[in-house]
């Protein structure tokens, strides 16, 4: 079965799942409105560590698409179809997990 083969990529390198944050985990980055036309896409997969705050895991999204820094004070993630602020909150992420970028949508 497909679980069974996370042992065997990058995800398994680092050591066993309790030895804190060192792991990293595959995610689903989903881009909306004004955040997929910076980063030029839809979507993607990044490897991103396994236990991250909020803020952490999107300084590591404008690692790879600095042009997102200027929405960073309006955007809002969605992990898991829930949404979280960008701050201190700790996530705890897994392999194929979905998180959104999801900046303001203006309306008239």
């Amino acid at each position: 079965s497909p679980g069974r083969r996370r042992r065997r990529g990058p995800a398994a390198e680092g050591g066993s799942p309790r030895d804190g944050g060192s792991m990293s985990c595959e995610v689903s980055v989903l881009y909306f409105a004004r955040s997929a036309e910076l980063a030029g896409l839809r979507c993607e997969t990044l490897s991103v560590p396994q236990q991250i705050t909020s803020l952490q895991l999107w300084e590591e999204i404008v690692k790879v698409h600095p042009r997102l820094a200027v929405i960073r004070d309006q955007v809002v993630f969605a992990v898991r179809q829930e949404y979280v602020l960008l701050g201190d909150q700790l996530l705890v992420l897994q392999p194929g997990d979905e998180v959104a970028i999801i900046p303001p949508i203006s309306g008239g």
